[in-house]
């Protein structure tokens, strides 16, 4: 397996994703944000954090699919939430536990990021999600 995960000990403990992602393989994959659309650009779960939260892991799935690719490989999350505040941490947590066994999302995630903006291309988007992977 090309990719180890771990959380040093002495760095914050309890998280939801591992602090450090050490990648041994040779491709590197690059999934560009994805959004709460489907294939054809429906949007989807408008105004709803954790519906998503959800649809963005499911595309982002499908990115890595498409490069033989799996949550497995990934080294890097960052997810991008408009109007960011400490209260919206139970439905976005709510919406990657709703499709973490669906998806085989591994527990604690990869390293991840969540950063706050102002908003996002369009205004129905909450959430963006870009990912890392790196495979054999």
């Amino acid at each position: 397996m090309p990719v180890t995960r771990l959380s040093p000990d002495d760095l914050q403990p309890h998280t939801p994703y591992h602090h450090v992602a050490v990648a041994t393989g040779s491709r590197h994959i690059h999934v560009s944000g994805q959004i709460a659309r489907l294939g054809d650009g429906t949007p989807v779960a408008t105004g709803d954090l954790t519906g998503q939260v959800a649809q963005v892991l499911r595309n982002t799935g499908r990115a890595l699919a498409g490069a033989d690719a799996s949550f497995d490989d990934v080294v890097r999350l960052t997810f991008y939430v408009t109007d960011w505040a400490p209260e919206k941490i139970g439905p976005f947590m709510a919406g990657i536990e709703s499709v973490a066994e669906e998806l085989g999302l591994p527990r604690p995630l990869p390293p991840a990021s969540l950063i706050g903006v102002d908003h996002l291309f369009e205004p129905d988007v909450l959430v963006e999600l870009e990912a890392t992977a790196v495979t054999a």
